[in-house]
C-alpha cells in the first residue's frame, strides 16, 4: 500500500494564520471561525509562497484542463451558458467542516460564500448553495441559470427537502437552522430558475469550485 503523501495548509484567515503541517492544527484554526481562509499544498515552500501572496490567486485554481471526451461527444454537449452564476460547496470529511459558494460563471466574482461550518456534508452544502442562489436571482429579478454539478442537491430542491441522514446535535446546529430556512424558503417561493447539472467531463471543474483537490 502506498503511503499517503503529506500536506501542508496555508490559514490566510483563522484564529491563527501561517502554514500547518496537519490537517488536525489546520482544523483548529478554522473551526468557528467565519470566512475563514485555507488550502492544502504539496509542499512547505509551496505553501509558505501562498501565505505571503492573495487568497484569492489560489481559491478555485484548478489545473489546466482537456477533455477526454471525443470531438463529436463535445460538440453534442456544446458550451455553458455563461449568463449564469455556478455554486459549489467543499467538505473536508464527509461529515466535516463545510462550507459553499456562488459565483459569476464568466468571471468567477464571487457572488456568496458561507461558512466554514463545523459539521456538514457535501450534499448539504450543494442544497444550500443552490437555495441561496434562487433566492438572489429572485430578489434581482434576474432570468440568468443556475449551474451545479450535483445531481443529488437538484433532486433535493425538485423534492423541497434536505433528504440528509446526518443527525442533528450540538456541532451542526447552524447548519440545519440553513437547512429549515432553505427549505422553508423553497415551501413558500416560487421561481422560474432552471437549473441545470455543469458538465464537468465536458467543461472541467464548475467555476465555483475551491480549488482544494
Amino acid at each position: 500500500m502506498s503511503k499517503k503523501k503529506k500536506k501542508y495548509y496555508t490559514v490566510w484567515k483563522g484564529h491563527h494564520k501561517g502554514v500547518f503541517e496537519s490537517w488536525d492544527d489546520c482544523k483548529a484554526q478554522i473551526t468557528n471561525y467565519e470566512g475563514a481562509q485555507y488550502k492544502s499544498f504539496e509542499s512547505f515552500d509551496a505553501a509558505k509562497k501562498a501565505l505571503n501572496s492573495n487568497y484569492k490567486d489560489y481559491i478555485g485554481k484548478s489545473k489546466s484542463f482537456k477533455s477526454e471526451l471525443s470531438a463529436e461527444q463535445l460538440k453534442k454537449i456544446g458550451q455553458p451558458n455563461f449568463d449564469s452564476i455556478s455554486v459549489d460547496a467543499a467538505s473536508s470529511g464527509n461529515p466535516g467542516i463545510m462550507e459553499y459558494r456562488g459565483v459569476d460563471t464568466k468571471t468567477k466574482k464571487q457572488l456568496f460564500i458561507q461558512g466554514p461550518f463545523e459539521e456538514g456534508t457535501n450534499n448539504i452544502g450543494e442544497f444550500l448553495a443552490i437555495v441561496h442562489g434562487l433566492a438572489l436571482l429572485k430578489k434581482n429579478n434576474s432570468d440568468k441559470i443556475i449551474y451545479t454539478d450535483s445531481r443529488t442537491a437538484i433532486s433535493w430542491v425538485k423534492k423541497k427537502t434536505c433528504n440528509t441522514k446526518l443527525e442533528l446535535n450540538e456541532k451542526n446546529k447552524a447548519v440545519f437552522e440553513l437547512i429549515e430556512r432553505a427549505v422553508n424558503w423553497l415551501k413558500t417561493n416560487s421561481f422560474n430558475t432552471v437549473i441545470v447539472k455543469w458538465e464537468t467531463k465536458a467543461w472541467g471543474e464548475i467555476p465555483a469550485d475551491f480549488g482544494r483537490k
